[in-house]
């Protein structure tokens, strides 16, 4: 009997990484801008929180982390439990603190694992309290103030009932209080007025808090604009988000160069075709746009399902063969055109969409702005069939 031959498994493994694109993420850079951020609270005495969520702001969260950590961070931040988790899981034993929780989350694995919890309310504490006499260990929460962002966060309202409970979790050894916070809601827009009522109700709560008996590790509201420019409020601890990846958190407040800092992703990809085309030709789906005469184009294997936002349709900048182009026509899922003009390039030039801007390429902010978004969102959305290159992971 006659059997059918059974390929091989290697033949269905392609023989290296996709290098159709690319993230590179410069952790030198990162490093710089941990120093730099470090450097900017050191009059307050706070220290910096690095900021991880995301898969780092799509950067990569472990290697972020520790690049962080090397560079001075004294704590780390995640939204969601598994994302802090993660971190423990890849040996990370820094202080992490962990604030997106919903009803039967991962309380028990948190605590077990020496993960800050925030504590926005009583039915959160009800849990946090459960798993910590199920793991036979105190859990280490924070109280989360909701000073005016109208998100997470205990009202002044309910705060004191909030307070006394966690007092006498603590005092049933429970719980330990290691940490009171909040967030603003416009520190990204000078002179907004939701500032100083926020940071005055902040004061407010934490005088409850700590008159009540609270003794807190750590007190902390700064984000990443407010870092950069209202020290008085760095209290303990700075949350530094998108200035870590160095980039600014607003336009209005300045330049990533303004603050020392300097952009960590690269993103690129290959081209993966060109060809003469004829005037009249229609570009992409919709044929929103047409070539006006003779020209040559260039196929980049990147689209929305890679993070390249649709927005930018017809507006995204792209540096190809020493200039900077226009997407022609409608950004697909996997693939957008650039029309070249009289120029060409060969199959397999690099195309690159944003980076520091050091070469003449656009910046996550041009993206930003051509998509009628924020710099957070295009470097977050990256998709994850983009491989990560981590570049100088030794510091």
């Amino acid at each position: 009997m006659s059997e059918t031959p059974q390929r091989s498994r290697a033949t269905h493994e392609p023989e290296r990484p996709d290098n159709r694109a690319r993230a590179e993420i410069d952790l030198a850079a990162l490093r710089a801008n941990v120093r730099a951020l470090r450097a900017r609270v050191a009059p307050s005495g706070a220290r910096v929180m690095g900021v991880v969520k995301a898969d780092a702001y799509g950067h990569g969260a472990v290697p972020c982390a520790r690049a962080a950590l090397d560079a001075g961070a004294a704590w780390l931040g995640t939204a969601t439990p598994y994302e802090a988790l993660a971190l423990r899981a890849a040996g990370i034993d820094a202080p992490v603190l962990c604030w997106l929780w919903t009803p039967g989350g991962p309380f028990r694995a948190a605590v077990d694992a020496d993960v800050d919890i925030a504590v926005s309310g009583l039915w959160a504490l009800d849990e946090v309290v459960a798993a910590a006499r199920a793991a036979g260990r105190p859990a280490r929460i924070q109280l989360k103030a909701d000073t005016g962002l109208g998100r997470n966060g205990c009202l002044a309202g309910d705060w004191p009932r909030l307070v006394g409970e966690a007092l006498k979790a603590q005092a049933d050894g429970d719980v330990r209080v290691t940490g009171l916070w909040s967030h603003f809601a416009c520190a990204d827009e000078p002179g907004h007025p939701s500032i100083d009522a926020q940071l005055t109700r902040f004061h407010e709560m934490l005088e409850y808090a700590e008159k009540a008996g609270v003794e807190p590790e750590v007190r902390h509201m700064a984000n990443s604009p407010a870092t950069l420019t209202l020290p008085e409020t760095h209290f303990d601890l700075v949350r530094t988000g998108v200035a870590m990846y160095g980039i600014s958190p607003s336009p209005e407040l300045g330049t990533p160069a303004d603050f020392g800092l300097r952009p960590v992703m690269r993103l690129s990809a290959d081209v993966a075709s060109v060809k003469q085309a004829p005037q009249g030709l229609g570009i992409s789906y919709g044929h929103h746009y047409v070539t006006d005469r003779e020209t040559t184009l260039a196929l980049v294997p990147l689209g929305y399902a890679d993070g390249v936002p649709r927005h930018a349709s017809g507006r995204g900048p792209v540096l190809l063969g020493g200039a900077v182009r226009t997407v022609a026509g409608r950004v697909a899922m996997d693939q957008f055109v650039l029309d070249l003009g009289d120029d060409t390039v060969e199959p397999g030039a690099r195309a690159v969409l944003f980076g520091p801007g050091d070469d003449g390429e656009p910046t996550a902010e041009d993206w930003a702005r051509a998509a009628g978004t924020i710099a957070y969102e295009i470097v977050t959305r990256v998709g994850a069939r983009v491989p990560r290159v981590h570049l100088h992971e030794r510091g």
